[in-house]
Formats: structure tokens, C-alpha cells, sequence
């Protein structure tokens, strides 16, 4: 029997079915509508399915079927890893819609680890747009993903680890890691919105000496640390700072980065200081960013990618993240892919890795 090689990157996101409403800032429809397997938006829900294809996908050669076995050779020729070094839950509930598995495949199978439930529904969620302001909400019961679902199966014992989730299941989290000896992961931890208020900041502190690197957006971390909005770049510096001085993961040595939109993103540890990313479009290039839904989770897919490939350099590794959050705002879905003469893949007919030279460029 084959020894069990631990794969390189595994997300505790649920797998969520995306549906849409848009109304103007007096609550009235504005006409537009999109179903989910129109828009393919499935594939870009705070499941971490984004977050999985942008990981694998936006760097590699990717071959006329998408297959997934070249997939993720990094920038300059370095080693790659294959789709069964990557992985997701995914549950499909008796109302599994036969497009979603179709679209998944696409991507190769590797990937996935289908997990069915026969009395439950698929988990859906309603995201509703009103002018600037949007919120989410759960249509079918969750069904949530922990530590120990992954015990036996392909996806034990994964070098990095993504969950997205309030302070007090983080801590359960952390506490089923704990529990399979000498798995110390590094860990990526994305604080869900409703939780990033200051009633939540005893127990968002006392986690944080457990993880490796903490990500919220900019709002979230100046709301749950009462500093003031907007955000600015001093405001969001300071709330670097602050995370810092508590203490993110063991004897301090964690990161923060804070995604911050046209702002770019923030990156600061005790050892090296803080350093801002640009984000790749920004106000100058207002007709790129069409719709950012989906964007904090691609970038996080980038954050895995560049974690694996830039040998744990939380800065080189936010690069990845810019460059893949770069490509989901551009349309509504997901982005298009096709292939070069030289057999490299491209994302909307440019090449990542050409955008990721661009970006380090700026980044000097």
C-alpha cells in the first residue's frame, strides 16, 4: 500500500450555491437577474471553490481539456503540484445540481472529495446587493467541515489549511488539529464578516496565538478593533500593528494581512515589518473591476499557491493572491481560460505569470 503523501493545501469552506439579487438604495428591483448556472457563480461562492481553482489553476500549463495534471508549475519553471496535492469537501445534497458536477469535472477530479447526503439539501445562499451594500444569507441548513471529517481520507494531514469561520469555531478547529499528532499546518484564518465586531474581540485574541496568518478585509479589521471608517492607510496600518502586539501564532512569529481593494493589501510581521501590495487594477483602471464578488476568496486561492511556491514567504505569496483576485473582477463569473502557442494557460487572454512579473516589479 502506497504511503499517504499529506497534500500541499486543503479548505474547511463549505461548498455553497450562490443566488443573486440586486435592488437600488431604496430597496427597489433593478431589473437585473442572475440564475447560478447562468452566471456559473457556483464556482465562485464563499465555498472555497474559488478559492481551490484560482490556487491551481492561475499559474500552471493547462492542457485543451483542463485536465489538471500540469496544472501549478510556478513562475520560472519551479515544481509544480498536481491536483491530488490540493483539496476540498464537497457535499451534494439530494437536489445536487448535474451542471455543478459537470463544471467541477472540468477542472479534474482530483481535486474534489464528493461526499453525498441524501437527506439534506445542497447548501445554497442568497447574496442581495443593495447599491454599495451587500449582504449574505444561508437559504438551506449548513453543513460544516472540521478537522476531524478529513481523518482517513486523502486529505489528512495538509501542510496549509484555509477555514473561514467566527473566533469560537476557529478555536474548535484548532483544538481537532491538536488532537492528530505532529500535524502543526500552517494555518490561514479568514474571520467571517458578522464576527468582526468589538464584542468579539476577547475571544478573536484568544486565538490568535494559535494560528499562522490572520486575513480579514480592511473593514473588518478597523471594526472589530473600534478604529474608525472609512479605512485609510494609517488606519489599517495600525490595525496591522495592534493583531501584532497581541500576538498571532506561536511566540508571535505569525503574519496579518489585511485585503484592503483598490488600497492593495497589507502585509506586516513582528520580524520583517509591514509592507503594502498594490492591488493590479486600480482606480486608474475603473472599467476592469466589473463585479469583486468572489475576490477575497481568490485571493486567499493565490495566498495558498504562493505559499507552496515562494517556500512560505507571506509576501511573495500576497503577490500570487493580487494577481489572482485580479482576474475575478474583470466579469461577472469566472474568468476565461485558454491556451498560448507555448502551451501555457491564459486567463482572459493574458498570461498570469506575465501580470505576476508586472506586479513585482511595482512591488520593489
Amino acid at each position: 500500500m502506497a504511503e499517504h503523501k499529506p497534500p500541499q493545501f486543503v479548505t474547511l469552506g463549505m461548498f455553497i450555491i450562490d443566488e443573486f439579487s440586486f435592488l437600488d438604495e431604496d430597496g427597489n428591483s433593478t431589473g437585473k437577474m442572475l440564475s447560478p448556472q447562468e452566471s456559473h457563480r457556483p464556482l465562485r461562492s464563499l465555498a472555497g471553490v474559488g478559492r481551490m481553482l484560482h490556487w491551481v489553476l492561475a499559474y500552471g500549463q493547462m492542457p485543451r481539456h483542463l485536465s489538471l495534471s500540469l496544472a501549478l508549475n510556478s513562475y520560472l519553471n519551479t515544481s509544480r503540484l498536481e491536483p491530488d496535492e490540493v483539496g476540498m469537501v464537497v457535499d451534494r445534497g439530494h437536489d445536487w445540481p448535474s451542471y455543478v458536477q459537470k463544471d467541477l469535472e472540468r477542472y479534474g477530479s482530483d481535486i474534489w472529495m464528493f461526499r453525498d447526503q441524501p437527506d439534506a439539501k445542497t447548501t445554497r445562499a442568497l447574496n442581495s446587493y443593495m447599491g454599495d451594500h451587500r449582504s449574505f444569507d444561508y437559504l438551506t441548513p449548513r453543513i460544516r467541515i472540521t478537522p476531524r471529517d478529513l481523518k482517513g481520507t486523502r486529505l489528512a494531514g495538509a501542510t496549509r489549511l484555509h477555514f473561514i469561520c467566527s473566533p469560537s469555531r476557529a478555536s474548535a478547529i484548532m483544538s481537532e488539529v491538536r488532537e492528530v499528532p505532529d500535524w502543526d499546518p500552517i494555518t490561514i484564518w479568514e474571520p467571517i464578516p458578522d464576527r468582526c465586531v468589538p464584542e468579539e474581540l476577547e475571544p478573536l485574541i484568544e486565538i490568535l496565538k494559535s494560528i499562522s496568518i490572520l486575513s480579514p478585509n480592511a473593514e473588518e479589521a478597523l471594526t472589530v478593533l473600534s478604529l474608525p471608517l472609512p479605512p485609510t492607510k494609517e488606519t489599517i496600518e495600525e490595525a496591522a500593528q495592534k493583531f501584532l502586539d497581541i500576538g498571532v501564532g506561536g511566540d508571535g512569529e505569525g503574519a496579518v494581512i489585511i485585503r484592503s481593494g483598490e488600497l492593495g493589501a497589507y502585509v506586516s510581521t513582528r520580524s520583517k515589518g509591514g509592507k503594502w501590495m498594490d492591488a493590479y487594477w486600480t482606480a486608474s483602471n475603473p472599467e476592469k473591476v466589473v463585479d469583486v464578488t468572489g475576490a477575497g476568496n481568490s485571493f486567499l486561492g493565490g495566498l495558498g499557491a504562493g505559499l507552496s511556491l515562494a517556500d512560505d514567504d507571506v509576501y511573495e505569496a500576497t503577490l500570487y493572491a493580487t494577481i489572482s483576485a485580479s482576474y475575478v473582477i474583470e466579469q461577472e463569473g469566472l474568468p476565461r481560460i485558454s491556451m498560448a502557442i507555448d502551451g501555457s494557460s491564459l486567463w482572459n487572454g493574458d498570461s498570469p505569470k506575465k501580470r505576476l512579473k508586472l506586479l513585482r516589479e511595482r512591488s520593489t
